[in-house]
C-alpha cells in the first residue's frame, strides 16, 4: 500500500509542476493515466483488508438525496426541516455517527434525503471511515453539497473528495464506445471533432491501460480525464445541488458574495427555517420530475394524485414502476398530452417518451 501511495504522491507532485500546453498534452495525459492505474491497484490491495462496518440504507421512494458536507455544518437540522426525521443536532463535530433516512414530500413526490457522517480531508482514502460514507453516494439519485457560510473554502475540499470517490457531478456520461479486440491493434473513429485530445493521446491512454487492440468510437469532445473515466467505466453521475446554511450568521452582502464566488444554487438557515421551501422546489426540479396522469379504461383520469416519473422515461418505465406484471402483458397504450401528434392517440411501442402532464391509458392482456 506504501508504495502506491509513494508512487501516487510523486505523479501528483508532477502534474502540478508541469504546465499544460500542446507540447506536454501527452505527457499529462499519461502521467494521469498512471495515476489512475496506480489507485485501481491500491484500491484492490485495500479490499483485501480487514474493513470497518460500512453503511447500508435501503432506497425508498421516488428519488434518494444524500446531503454531504463536513462535520457541524447542520445536516441534521436540514434534514429535520426537509423531512419527517428526527436526526439527533448538536454544536459539535461528529454527531451523526450512522446514515439518518428521512422522507421530503414535495408536489406527490416521496424523495428520501440521507444525513450521512461528516467527511473531511481525506475522506475518500478512508479518513475518518469516509469511504463508507461516500459508498453510500452508489445508490443515490442527487448530492447536496451542503457549506457552513463561515468556511467557504470546505466546498472544494468535499467536491474533491466526492470527485476522488468516482462520482462525477452535473455532467452526463460521455458517449464514447471501446470495444477491445483481438488484433488489429487501435482504431479510432470520431463524429465529431476533438479539440483536447490527438489519436496520439488517446493511443497512450489506452496502452497505458494494457490496451492495445481495440475499436474506439468518440460521438463527444472529451478530456484525458474523462477518457480515463470510460476505460474505468465505474464512475457515477448524478445532478448536485451546493447549498450554504447558516446565512443569518454573516450579512447579506457577504451570502451575495459568496454564492457568486462559489457557484452555491441557494442559501438557506436550517436552524431558522430560512430558504427550506425554495429548497424543496430546487430538488423537485434538480431531479427533473414530471408528473403523469392515470386513466383507466372507459373512466375519467385521475388528474388529481399524479404518478411522479423523471423527465425522459417511458411507457416501458411506468410500467415497470405500476406493477412488475404489466410490462409482460402490455398490448398497447392511448395518450392524450403534448408527447402525441393527437388526443387519445394508440401507442403500441413501448419505448415512447412521455411528457409533462401526459395522461395515459394502459391497455393490459
Amino acid at each position: 500500500m506504501v508504495e502506491y501511495i509513494n508512487q501516487i504522491k510523486e505523479l501528483e507532485d508532477e502534474l502540478k509542476n508541469t504546465k499544460y500546453n500542446k507540447r506536454t498534452q501527452h505527457h499529462i495525459g499519461l502521467v494521469k493515466a498512471k495515476i489512475a492505474r496506480l489507485k485501481e491497484k491500491q484500491e484492490g490491495r485495500g479490499r483485501g483488508q480487514k474493513k470497518g462496518e460500512g453503511y447500508h440504507v435501503r432506497k425508498s421512494g421516488d428519488a434518494c438525496v444524500i446531503l454531504v458536507g463536513y462535520p457541524s455544518v447542520g445536516k441534521s437540522t436540514l434534514l429535520n426541516r426537509l423531512t419527517n426525521a428526527e436526526s439527533k443536532t448538536g454544536a459539535y463535530d461528529f454527531t451523526t455517527l450512522t446514515v439518518v433516512p428521512g422522507l421530503m414530500e414535495y408536489k406527490f413526490a416521496k424523495i428520501q434525503v440521507l444525513d450521512v457522517p461528516g467527511i473531511v480531508s481525506g475522506a475518500a482514502a478512508g479518513t475518518g471511515r469516509g469511504r463508507e460514507v461516500l459508498s453510500v453516494m452508489q445508490s443515490a439519485d442527487m448530492v447536496i453539497f451542503l457549506v457552513d457560510v463561515n468556511y467557504p473554502g470546505h466546498l472544494r475540499i468535499i467536491q474533491k473528495e466526492v470527485y476522488d470517490a468516482k462520482v462525477r457531478v452535473n455532467k452526463r456520461k460521455p458517449d464514447v464506445r471501446i470495444k477491445k479486440t483481438a488484433k488489429n491493434g487501435i482504431r479510432i473513429g470520431a463524429t465529431i471533432k476533438l479539440t483536447h485530445l490527438t489519436n496520439e493521446n488517446i493511443e497512450g491512454i489506452l496502452r497505458e491501460f494494457r490496451i492495445n487492440n481495440a475499436d474506439i468510437l468518440l460521438r463527444d469532445d472529451i478530456t484525458d480525464d474523462e477518457l480515463i473515466d470510460c476505460i474505468e467505466s465505474n464512475r457515477k453521475y448524478m445532478p448536485a445541488i451546493t447549498v450554504l446554511n447558516k446565512c443569518d450568521t454573516v450579512s447579506e452582502r457577504k451570502v451575495r458574495e459568496l454564492k457568486m464566488s462559489l457557484g452555491a444554487d441557494l442559501a438557506v438557515s436550517a436552524s431558522r427555517s430560512q430558504g427550506v421551501e425554495e429548497l424543496k422546489k430546487l430538488i423537485y426540479d434538480k431531479l427533473g420530475f414530471i408528473s403523469i396522469f392515470l386513466r383507466e379504461p372507459g373512466k375519467e383520469a385521475d388528474m388529481k394524485e399524479p404518478l411522479i416519473m423523471q423527465r425522459g422515461c417511458t411507457i416501458k418505465d411506468v410500467c415497470e414502476k405500476l406493477h412488475r406484471d404489466f410490462l409482460n402483458k402490455f398490448k398497447f397504450a392511448r395518450i392524450w398530452g403534448q408527447s402525441v401528434k393527437f388526443s387519445g392517440q394508440k401507442i403500441v411501442k413501448t419505448t415512447h417518451i412521455l411528457e409533462d402532464k401526459d395522461v395515459i391509458e394502459l391497455h393490459i392482456y
